[in-house]
């Protein structure tokens, strides 16, 4: 399962990038990884519901689960972690100030 989470994950890259993953871990039934975006910083898991065949992400901070999103739909994973690690209202500013470039 962890392949296949890479594998969708792999199809948005530079999104993917933006979030700062790293140390990806075979989970049971997913894939754990951290980040470091502009709205979180931590752990993000990616479990699959078999009964569902849905997806569930955990946030973990400080070895707590801080935030869960269910039922996720695998062409939906990756824009559902980017709205709660990285997108802000006002991300290309953001990303503009962050890397000096205005």
């Amino acid at each position: 399962m962890a392949k296949y989470i890479m594998s969708i994950l792999k199809g948005q890259l530079m999104v993917v990038w933006s979030w700062g993953f790293n140390s990806p871990v075979t989970i049971e039934n997913g894939l754990r990884f951290k980040v470091q975006g502009f709205k979180f910083k931590g752990a993000v898991e990616i479990v699959y519901n078999e009964g569902k065949d849905l997806f569930n992400i955990n946030f973990i901070k400080n070895g707590k689960v801080s935030d869960t999103i269910e039922d996720v739909y695998f062409d939906m994973l990756v824009e559902a972690i980017d709205t709660r690690v990285e997108k802000t209202a006002n991300y290309e500013q953001r990303v503009l100030n962050e890397y000096s470039l205005n």
